[in-house]
Formats: structure tokens, C-alpha cells, sequence
């Protein structure tokens, strides 16, 4: 069931229809992002230029993947009140729309009656699951991702996130 999960541009360059990404976690301490957090807990601000360093390789895999009529969504599942983490991604997420993500939030006490695998993912054509794997503390866990094209797993994920995805409020409409 667990294969070796194929790297992570590669899945959403081979993807034809659909890439979507559920976030389950209020925090994550990733090192990658560790200077733009703590820039953002002292003076607030976030880097929204899709032509950053930061921002510029993601920009332009989301860009080539909606070019070619790959629709990417991202539901993030979150505690409230939110965390500085939540308050962080929320400052950055239009960019993530403007480079052609939809992104919505969900208010954590409103997913308590709906079944969610255990770990953050993201569903390619609905054909493949690729499961993130961090530590306690929100780091990147030493075996980093599983995948799986198992269907019943992937339909487990499917399922999830569209239920999610239902009751989730569009990003301009949620306040953090």
C-alpha cells in the first residue's frame, strides 16, 4: 500500500485535473519558513511578492499547473482563537490565491463530526494520496512523506477534503 513517494513537483507536474491540500495542523516550525515567522511575529509584515525568493519556485510550479487547467485547492483546518502560525499564513495566503490557488478555512470545532486521515496530504486526479509527516512540534518528521495510490485510501482523502471544502469559509470572507 505505502510506495516511495515520488517528489512533490514531479506529482503536481504530472497532474491533469486536480491537486488539492489539506492542512490539519495550528502550527508548523518547518525551517524554511522559520525567518519569515518570526519576522512576521515582530513586526507583522509577510513577504506577498510572488516574485520573491521565497515565494518564486511555488509561484511558478502553481502557475504551470493552472495553465494547464489544473484546478489547486487548499482547505486549512484551524483552531480558534488562532495561533501566530494561522495568523501568518493567513497574511500570506493571497498569494498563494493570486498565483491560482482557492484557499478556505474551517474553524476546527466545525470539523468535529467528520472523518480525517491523521495527517496533512495533498490528492492528485484523485488517482494518488501523499501524506506530510511532522513532529510533535510542527518540524519535518525524519520519514517526511508517504504516498499511496491505494483507492480506498485516496477515497478516504477525497471524501475528507470535499467535506471540508463544503462547510470552509472562502479566504476573503475568514478573519483570523
Amino acid at each position: 500500500m505505502w510506495l516511495n513517494a515520488p517528489a512533490f513537483d514531479q506529482l503536481l507536474r504530472s497532474a491533469q485535473h486536480s491537486a488539492v491540500h489539506l492542512e490539519l495542523r495550528d502550527a508548523y516550525a518547518v525551517p524554511d519558513e522559520a525567518q519569515a515567522v518570526e519576522r512576521f511575529r515582530e513586526t507583522g509584515e509577510s513577504d506577498l511578492d510572488p516574485t520573491s525568493e521565497y515565494w518564486q519556485d511555488w509561484a511558478a510550479m502553481l502557475r504551470e499547473a493552472t495553465a494547464r487547467g489544473v484546478v489547486v485547492r487548499r482547505a486549512r483546518i484551524v483552531s480558534e482563537p488562532v495561533t501566530l502560525y494561522t495568523r501568518y499564513l493567513h497574511a500570506m495566503t493571497p498569494v498563494n490565491i493570486a498565483i491560482g490557488e482557492d484557499v478556505r478555512w474551517l474553524p476546527r470545532r466545525e470539523a468535529s463530526d467528520l472523518a480525517l486521515p491523521g495527517n496533512d496530504f495533498w490528492v492528485f486526479d484523485d488517482r494518488c494520496a501523499r501524506f506530510n509527516h511532522f513532529t510533535g512540534d510542527g518540524d519535518w518528521a525524519d520519514e517526511r512523506t508517504s504516498y499511496t495510490e491505494d483507492a480506498s485510501v485516496v477515497k478516504l482523502c477525497v471524501d475528507a477534503f470535499e467535506a471540508v471544502w463544503e462547510r470552509a469559509v472562502p479566504h476573503h470572507h475568514y478573519t483570523v
